[in-house]
């Protein structure tokens, strides 16, 4: 169906109300020419009959006008082509939506489809979703846990979802990061956590070599990467899952679960002994389950971390959240600054950051900042970015910090004597107990003076089923899912057909241009180059002025304020 014009009708009054205007305009106009005298405009000369070559000048102006006239008509008629093109786009896109309309379903079905694509990676629901695949999906689970913090980094709903699953599956507790931990505190929480379930002692692997790391060593030699890459405890768990295999007779997968920034996909580097995940101090690095083949019969699968419910004390949220510190909310960040220092001994917090006593988190803040040169305009000290400084240290491998064991062993809920014997059956408990010891010995440990004395706040309860994750959508989030389904739909009305005329029809234009741009630029040496350069700077201010607010217009500006 062709486009029909809208109309220009108009209503009898407004008619005569322009009419009536435009009558009020001219009598004005007459009546000031009036009082400022009638001029009579003056005619132009045209070229003396004495002027040499007058027939030749004549020409070359008639010449000149037939361009400008050919040049006004080739404009026209591209102008009416775009507006063709914009009409058939329109049209098409019209014919496309009646389409979907009478399709009905299969058009709702791909629309899910585009949404479900357009879903953020880093939502909550979808790390939920692909801890619950590899939870079902392993035969053995390995919890990693923080040996700063052990219990700190147990999930009880975890545990609880292993022990109750009614299969086969196995739960082992590793002990990452053991290497920031006094050896006596070390070996008392090995000797608490082996009550409940089988605990192997590790040390990850900080820096795997891979291709990148090849080229490093080839260009500075003189890099010693054998302490960066020295590994604790890789051997005791390789061993303990193959005699694992041995007893089922079968190829096993093994799922590795904990909070974030705990050396879960470390833990699988250093077992492949080369980079297969990627790892960083940013939390939530591993976004989806990614399998790693270690030998013919064992697969370890890498998940996501566990997400903290919000119900958790501050400590807990400080320590154990996903959400990345760069962009989470200052009074967040300072929050969980603060739930660290209450929970650390004072004295202690001072001499390793050797800063002076302070009465509250901000001034402890604001002298660390101006010992580590963080400051704003002005030296006035960067609080924030010193906090989310802080909040990585504790969290990565760089500050060591130790917290004690309970006095008293109590089970939880969801554990039993008959659990706990199932859980340890399967595996050799002298041979693991004697690598430990081993493990243990051959580690270089800090002092207990050096690390931090730390209470810990229990167990953080998490969120593993995907309905319980409470999502934090923001509105650029829905904008750009929003932006990005309007450009497939753009993209989909493209016309296949009429591309050869397109291009053709914007190569006239562009000749047309330049042809109109050589006609109106002034013969060289004619004017001055003080002349030519005014009109550019003219032409862009003019630019710059139309892209300004209208606030910005009537704003004053007090230094154009002169005396």
């Amino acid at each position: 169906a062709e486009l029909k014009k809208a109309s220009k009708r108009l209503t009898c009054h407004k008619r005569y109300k322009i009419q009536k205007k435009i009558r009020e305009h001219h009598r004005k106009v007459r009546k000031e020419a009036k009082k400022r005298g009638r001029k009579k405009p003056k005619k132009d000369p045209g070229v003396p009959s004495a002027a040499p070559f007058k027939e030749e000048l004549l020409r070359e102006a008639e010449q000149r006008k037939q361009r400008l006239e050919e040049l006004k008509q080739k404009q026209k008629l591209n102008r009416q082509k775009e507006h063709e093109k914009k009409r058939k786009l329109e049209a098409k896109k019209n014919a496309a939506k009646i389409k979907e309309k009478a399709e009905g379903k299969e058009s709702s079905g791909k629309s899910k489809a585009k949404t479900n694509k357009l879903l953020d990676k880093n939502s909550k629901k979808s790390f939920c979703r692909e801890l619950k695949k590899v939870i079902e999906a392993s035969d053995v689970v390995l919890e990693v846990l923080d040996a700063r913090d052990p219990m700190g980094c147990r999930c009880p709903q975890l545990e609880q979802a292993v022990t109750c699953s009614g299969g086969d599956k196995m739960l082992l507790l590793v002990l990452n990061k053991i290497d920031l931990v006094p050896k006596e505190n070390l070996e008392k929480w090995l000797n608490y956590l082996k009550k409940e379930f089988p605990t192997i002692a590790f040390k990850s692997a900080t820096l795997m070599k891979d291709r990148t790391m090849e080229q490093f060593t080839k260009r500075r030699a003189r890099v010693d990467l054998s302490r960066t890459t020295e590994c604790f405890g890789s051997k005791c768990l390789l061993k303990l899952l193959q005699d694992y295999v041995r007893t089922q007779n079968k190829a096993i997968q093994v799922g590795v679960v904990g909070f974030p920034n705990v050396g879960k996909s470390s833990i699988i580097n250093s077992l492949k002994g080369v980079r297969a995940c990627n790892v960083g101090l940013t939390r939530g690095v591993t976004k989806s389950m990614q399998i790693v083949h270690i030998d013919k019969q064992t697969k370890i699968l890498d998940s996501p971390s566990i997400i903290a419910d919000p119900s958790n004390n501050a400590l807990a949220l400080a320590l154990r959240t996903i959400i990345n510190t760069e962009e989470t909310g200052s009074a967040d960040v300072l929050e969980g600054v603060d739930a660290i220092l209450n929970h650390c001994s004072k004295q202690q917090v001072m001499m390793h950051y050797s800063i002076p006593d302070f009465r509250n988190t901000e001034e402890f803040l604001t002298l660390l900042a101006q010992k580590r040169g963080m400051l704003k305009k002005g030296g006035v000290p960067d609080v924030e970015n010193i906090a989310k400084v802080l909040l990585c240290d504790w969290t990565g491998a760089k500050i060591s910090y130790h917290s004690q064991p309970p006095e008293s062993h109590r089970l939880p809920p969801y554990l039993t004597e008959d659990i706990i014997a199932k859980m340890q059956e399967c595996f050799n408990l002298k041979n693991l107990e004697e690598e430990n010891k081993n493990t243990v010995q051959a580690l270089k440990c800090p002092s207990p003076a050096s690390s931090i004395t730390f209470q810990a706040a229990g167990m953080t309860n998490g969120t593993i089923q995907e309905n319980k994750a409470i999502e934090e959508a923001s509105e650029w989030e829905n904008l750009e899912t929003r932006m990005e389904g309007e450009e497939d739909e753009e993209e989909d009305f493209t016309e296949s057909d009429d591309d050869q005329d397109n291009v053709e029809e914007e190569k006239d234009v562009k000749e047309v241009n330049q042809c109109f741009i050589r006609l109106l630029l002034p013969i060289p040496g004619q004017y001055p180059a003080d002349f030519l350069f005014s009109e550019s700077e003219h032409s862009s201010s003019l630019s710059l002025s139309l892209d300004k607010t209208a606030d910005e217009d009537d704003a004053y500006d007090f230094n154009t304020d002169y005396v």
